[in-house]
């Protein structure tokens, strides 16, 4: 299934407390933000290393390991992301009252841990 697709199977009524076509994060904690930030760029640097391996042919063990490093620096990023939308996305829509609002966060919530956080 792709991202996209993904997207779409989402709950609609879990819209992480926006109410635009083009949802946006709503209360953003800006050192998590700032750490996401600084984390992504570190990232794209290692893929540019990575890509450098593999351009001078590296030993395919040694490609592999760094892989699995950016794998893991990528899923701290989505952890992160996840701790921002339990504290305030999330905790909103469970706390409202709304039975419908708050049985879409929970699906929404099992969705993103089934398909992404594993």
């Amino acid at each position: 299934m792709s991202p996209a697709t993904r997207r779409r199977t989402l709950p609609a009524a879990a819209s992480c407390a926006c109410d635009t076509e083009h949802r946006k994060a709503a209360g953003v904690d800006p050192e998590i933000k700032a750490a996401n930030r600084k984390r992504l760029r570190r990232i794209e640097g290692q893929i540019r290393g990575l890509q450098k391996m593999v351009e001078e042919d590296r030993y395919c063990a040694d490609v592999i390991t760094q892989v699995a490093s950016v794998q893991e620096a990528l899923r701290g990023v989505a952890r992160n992301l996840m701790r921002n939308h339990l504290h305030h996305c999330a905790a909103k829509a469970l706390r409202s009252g709304k039975k419908e609002e708050a049985q879409a966060m929970y699906d929404e919530l099992l969705e993103l841990i089934y398909a992404h956080l594993r």
